[in-house]
């Protein structure tokens, strides 16, 4: 599967864009475009074309994850949901993620499992909690 435009938004929505690398959150990493991560240091600075590119990279590294752990068991929307928390919470820990363990053994509280990822260095954070509340959202559609 790839992701639908809805994924991308999603995506879009709360990653925001910046064309110029910044720390989103304090003891976080030099960020940019549209929440990339890999190789940047601050001081970079890209262009809309390039945030594109680095956005479709990304993205396209998330459905590689999500379609090897469980992509043959999921809707274009729980998909979608799927990649972007992916790209928020990495690859690694989506594959060992309970998600992905209660979306294999057909749980039918699977989405819940979205809202456990918001925190940052263990405290909650507003715009995690958000954006977990829409893949949730986005998930059960």
């Amino acid at each position: 599967m790839i992701t639908s435009d809805d994924g991308l938004n999603i995506i879009k929505e709360f990653e925001q864009l910046r064309l110029e690398a910044y720390i989103p959150a304090p003891g976080d990493v030099p960020t940019i475009g549209w929440g990339t991560t890999a190789g940047v240091k601050m001081g970079d600075t890209i262009d809309l074309k390039t945030a594109e590119q680095y956005l479709r990279r990304d993205v396209h590294s998330c459905e590689d994850a999500v379609n090897q752990s469980c992509g043959e068991l999921l809707s274009q929307s729980q998909f979608d949901a799927c990649v972007s928390l992916t790209y928020n919470i990495g690859a690694g820990a989506f594959k060992k993620s309970t998600l992905v363990k209660k979306i294999k053994s057909h749980d039918p509280l699977a989405a819940d499992e979205f809202l456990r990822w918001d925190k940052f260095h263990g405290a909650p954070l507003a715009g995690l909690t958000r954006r977990r509340k829409e893949e949730r959202e986005l998930f059960l559609r």
